[in-house]
Formats: C-alpha cells, sequence, structure tokens
C-alpha cells in the first residue's frame, strides 16, 4: 500500500494551517482532516470554468476574476476557452498554494501561472471585488468548500448579502457570479435571489469521468 507523505505545510492568514500531502502520483490539499482538493478529482473545478464562460456572450474575451488558485484546474480550464484578448485574475491568499504550484506541483500547474492572459494577485479575493466597478465579465469564487468561512472566518463575508451586492457592482452587466460549493445550501441560494441576481443552480460530478461525488455550482446573472 502506498502511504500518504506531507510534502508542505501553508499557513493561512486568519485561518488554520494547510497540509500538502503526495499519494503517490496524486496531490491532497487538506484542512485538519478536510480534503479540500484532489488532483484525482477534477471535474467540479473544471466545470466551474467551462459553465461559466457558456453563459457569457463573448467567451473568448472575457475578463474572469478567480478567486482562489487551488490546484489550478479552473485557470487552466479557463485558459483553454480565452482568445488573445481574454485574460483571468487568479487571486489567492496563500502564498504556500503558489510555492507549491510553481514547486511538487509544478508538472500540473502546466505554466498556466505564466500564460500572458494571466494576472496573478496575491491577497483576499474580497478586497479585490470591493474595489472593482462593472469591471468583470464573470466572477468565479472557489475558496471554500462552500458558502462559509471553512478555510478561514474572514470569508464569510464573500457570502453574506452585502458580500454579494459587492460582487453584482463588480460586474458589468450580464456579468455572471459562479460560487463552487460541496453540498446544497438553500439559504445561500435565496440570499442570491435576494442581493439581485437572476440564478441557476447546477450539480455537477467530481471526477472527470461523471463519476465522484455530486458538487454544487450557482450561476447568478446580473441582469442588463
Amino acid at each position: 500500500m502506498t502511504p500518504r507523505e506531507v510534502i508542505g505545510v501553508a499557513e493561512v492568514p486568519g485561518g488554520e494551517p494547510l497540509r500538502l500531502v503526495q499519494h503517490g502520483r496524486d496531490f491532497i490539499i487538506m484542512l485538519e482532516r478536510n480534503e479540500l482538493m484532489s488532483s484525482r478529482m477534477s471535474g467540479s473545478e473544471e466545470a466551474l470554468a467551462e459553465m461559466t464562460l457558456d453563459r457569457l456572450s463573448d467567451p473568448a474575451s472575457a475578463r474572469l476574476l478567480i478567486g482562489g488558485y487551488g490546484m489550478g484546474f479552473t485557470l487552466r480550464a479557463a485558459l483553454k476557452r480565452l482568445g488573445p484578448k481574454g485574460w483571468a485574475c487568479v487571486v489567492e491568499l496563500v502564498p504556500g498554494i503558489i510555492e507549491w504550484a510553481r514547486g511538487p506541483m509544478a508538472e500540473l500547474a502546466d505554466g498556466c501561472l505564466d500564460d500572458p492572459r494571466t494576472q496573478l494577485v496575491m491577497g483576499d479575493v474580497g478586497g479585490e471585488i470591493a474595489r472593482s466597478r462593472g469591471s468583470w465579465d464573470a466572477i468565479l469564487l472557489d475558496v471554500d468548500n462552500g458558502p462559509d468561512g471553512l478555510t478561514r472566518d474572514a470569508n464569510n463575508g464573500l457570502y453574506t448579502m452585502r458580500g454579494l451586492e459587492r460582487a453584482r457592482a463588480a460586474l458589468a452587466p450580464g456579468g455572471v457570479l459562479a460560487v463552487w460549493s460541496a453540498g446544497p445550501d438553500p439559504a445561500f441560494a435565496r440570499r442570491m435571489r435576494d442581493a439581485g441576481f437572476a440564478i441557476e443552480e447546477v450539480q455537477v460530478r467530481a471526477r472527470q469521468n461523471g463519476k465522484g461525488p455530486r458538487h454544487v455550482i450557482w450561476f447568478g446573472r446580473r441582469p442588463g
């Protein structure tokens, strides 16, 4: 049996540290005993990008704000669809995540952070949203296991009414807010509607082959 080996620890500002675990050729990022993401299960993170771009009128030229790099699945899926005029701004709070992407997971990253259409911002995606006004065609959030601050308490602000209103203001008219979750949350779906979004709730499988746990993505469109 192949053992699991902790090969890295990353400090989270305002939260508990993350651990990078290697299991054979696979990588897992863990928060305490919770598996936040795994290189074996990328389907729903890729769907976050693909299905968001499907909902935009000009996906090739889209301006995307991606909250959380993770293992880069969402960013790489977006870059496959973006043309030379499109670009993706990735906001990552945890420096260790990027160190892992450029270090032990460099093969998995496949150069996506060095793509000329990628802008990497180290910081809090909530702050980036608050500073924006009509700037983004889509905002893609995958910074927790759902609409609550699992990784750190400060992330809760993203999912409050005020946080959702800020996200709506940061979107261009007709823009899309996409939020990934490990499971359903009816109260959050209602809150998105109350914040002025026309929403869809879609279930997607965790694995590319259509198997694995069912995850949820909410797509909220700003009217206009």
